[in-house]
């Protein structure tokens, strides 16, 4: 997927507001409650399930449709040129894993193989990323601008901290549909100064999916600077 700035905000505002739930604002994430990891699957998707193992997000129906096909695996096998899992005229492996010799019909492993390839795209993969932007043009002081993709539709929330944990800025952003990213998505721009510092930066920015409770990666940032 892209990983550029989204155009998805209507104007800088003036900060993101300190009005993040309790649980965000006590303490750093890895004090929060535990992250569900990221094979969580957006909502509306659950875990395909051909195996244990399989974690390729899907609908409820596929999800009901391959159980049904797992249980009913021994009626459409036949001893024939692949062995005694030789399936019956017509019909093909599914291969929703190396050696997946469970029995459909060609559409729905052809189905079932662009499941696998485009699972990511149905995961809380919680990406993060920052750019900037010059509200007063060319050759002034550049804010920060926070980007993400791969969220649940719907409240996404913003932190900024410093590396000891200390909270320089915090709220929220809306994650909507944009056809060049996948999941919700939000590209929002804020009237934080983008620090270039020198060095380590002093502190990070985190998105937390509320829906899921996911949260992204850490983003280095230099921030509270006064001055460019």
């Amino acid at each position: 997927m892209k990983r550029t700035t989204l155009g998805l905000a209507a104007a800088a505002i003036a900060g993101l507001s300190l009005a993040v739930p309790a649980t965000i604002l006590a303490a750093p994430a890895s004090a929060a409650a535990p992250d569900p990891g990221p094979e969580t699957c957006l909502q509306g998707y659950v875990w395909r399930e051909a195996r244990p193992s399989d974690l390729v997000c899907v609908t409820p129906e596929v999800r009901t449709r391959t159980a049904q096909e797992n249980r009913t695996k021994a009626a459409r096998w036949t001893d024939g040129a692949y062995g005694p899992h030789t399936c019956l005229t017509g019909l093909v492996w599914r291969e929703a894993f190396t050696g997946d010799d469970v029995c459909v019909s060609p559409e729905l492993r052809d189905e079932t193989l662009d499941a696998n390839k485009t699972s990511s795209d149905r995961k809380v993969l919680a990406r993060l990323w920052i750019s900037t932007y010059r509200p007063n043009g060319p050759g002034t002081i550049p804010r920060i601008q926070v980007n993400g993709d791969h969220y649940n539709f719907g409240t996404v929330s913003i932190v900024f901290r410093f590396n000891n944990g200390q909270i320089h800025k915090s709220g929220y952003v809306k994650a909507v549909a944009n056809a060049d990213y996948a999941g919700g998505s939000f590209g929002k721009k804020l009237d934080l100064l983008y620090c270039s510092g020198s060095g380590k930066p002093n502190g990070y920015v985190q998105a937390y999916d509320l829906k899921s409770g996911r949260a992204s990666a850490r983003v280095p940032v230099n921030v509270g600077c006064a001055t460019y």
